[in-house]
């Protein structure tokens, strides 16, 4: 995340002009393109947790439905029964706030009461009309990531920001204030490789728009095409884009 912007609700603070937070990945789902049916177990979830801690992870995101290309939908209550028990377990066992990454409302609601403290949404509050309000009910911060159905643009770079600002002002109207929207650009989601990388070099024109910025290009196919590696030999390409 970069901006030099402050964050304060609850019992956590995030400054960002003193540092870039590092977001941990915890994957429990059985078809993740990187670590899927790694950590579906609770025991080996919270061990993770504890060792991105460790190793510097300032917030646990945690996601019950894998979003890689072709992925398979699951329900809502499949879904919740995948992230609350470890969500539970995580927030008590760790003192760094944990997320949730989904884009059902209902999902976030009850992530949220079990002690998930940011929604992360890979759809902007758009799928789900209903997120922002979850967001603004349990005054918790919320990542609003740029996506469309299909990568078809008139102006790239202007139509990014402009989906952008339309799932801030969703969230404003739902009552979520300014101060606790954080964007992410969306590598990856409804981009080609060529895209991506304009993206990647135009990062000034998404963190000039005054929010903190979530950048996720963790492993994902940029890096894929750029290097030609598989997911598990990626690091290096991910310590690049984030440098």
């Amino acid at each position: 995340m970069i901006q030099e912007l402050e964050l304060s609700w609850g019992q956590w603070r995030l400054d960002f002009a003193k540092k870039t937070y590092i977001m941990g990945i915890l994957n429990v789902t059985p078809d993740s393109f990187s670590d899927g049916g790694r950590y579906n177990n609770l025991d080996a979830a919270v061990e993770r947790a504890r060792q991105m801690v460790e190793n510097g992870a300032d917030i646990i995101d945690v996601g019950g439905e894998s979003t890689r290309p072709g992925f398979t939908p699951v329900s809502v209550e499949e879904e919740i029964a995948r992230v609350v028990p470890i969500i539970e377990a995580i927030s008590s066992s760790v003192d760094v706030p944990v997320s949730i990454d989904t884009y059902k409302a209902a999902t976030a609601e009850a992530a949220v009461k079990a002690g998930a403290a940011i929604i992360n949404d890979i759809w902007g509050a758009k799928y789900d009309t209903q997120m922002a309000s979850v967001a603004a009910k349990h005054e918790v911060p919320i990542v609003l990531t740029h996506n469309r159905n299909q990568a078809e643009y008139h102006d790239f770079l202007q139509d990014v920001v402009d989906d952008l600002l339309e799932s801030v002002d969703l969230s404003i109207q739902a009552g979520v204030p300014k101060e606790r929207i954080i964007l992410d650009p969306g590598i990856g989601f409804a981009k080609s490789h060529e895209q991506n990388l304009e993206l990647m070099r135009r990062l000034d024109v998404i963190t000039s728009l005054g929010f903190p910025v979530l950048l996720g290009t963790s492993r994902k196919s940029l890096i894929a095409n750029t290097l030609q590696t598989p997911p598990n030999d990626r690091l290096e390409g991910t310590s690049a884009t984030i440098s």
